[in-house]
């Protein structure tokens, strides 16, 4: 059922990720921003105990945010809404971050596109500006909460 024990690492991440979260969430709130889940989830996604590490993991979610809301934004002008309109750009959105060589980009940008297509409201650009703010604000509290020193040093390598 279980494999072992926790290690400290794991109980750093969590905490780190924990903490990354609420602060998005809390500024995500004082902005009165729609959707404080994107805040969260790009927090808790981007958020690891190395800072080397969350600017590394920081820099494709942003990226694919960028495409993937303005592949959605601009395809939900062009093209009806419906089900093969969301199919068709959650493979633009994913084909083009493959052909930018951003491979870890690629699910993220898909689905980030699928949510603009799907729920995009009557203004697709607002809704898409939105979604990049409240990625940004979660990737900017992981990268804070990353700048924060390990509490312990795990000696145990993490694989």
């Amino acid at each position: 059922m279980f494999s072992g024990a926790l290690k400290l690492a794991d109980l750093q991440l969590s905490l780190r990720a924990a903490i990354a979260a609420g602060l998005a969430v809390v500024v995500a709130d004082l902005l009165r921003l729609p959707y404080p889940i994107y805040a969260m989830i790009s927090a808790v996604l981007v958020t690891d105990l190395s800072p080397l590490q969350t600017r590394r993991l920081g820099w494709p979610r942003l990226v694919a945010t960028v495409m993937g809301t303005g592949i959605g934004a601009s395809m939900n002008a062009l093209l009806p809404s419906g089900l093969w309109t969301v199919a068709f750009g959650v493979a633009a959105a994913m084909l083009l971050s493959q052909l930018l060589r951003m491979r870890h980009a690629a699910k993220v940008a898909g689905y980030i596109c699928g949510i603009v297509l799907l729920d995009h409201g009557e203004q697709p650009w607002a809704y898409a500006v939105v979604r990049m703010v409240e990625t940004l604000l979660g990737i900017g509290a992981a990268m804070l909460v990353s700048l924060v020193p390990k509490l312990v040093e795990d000696k145990e390598p993490t694989p």
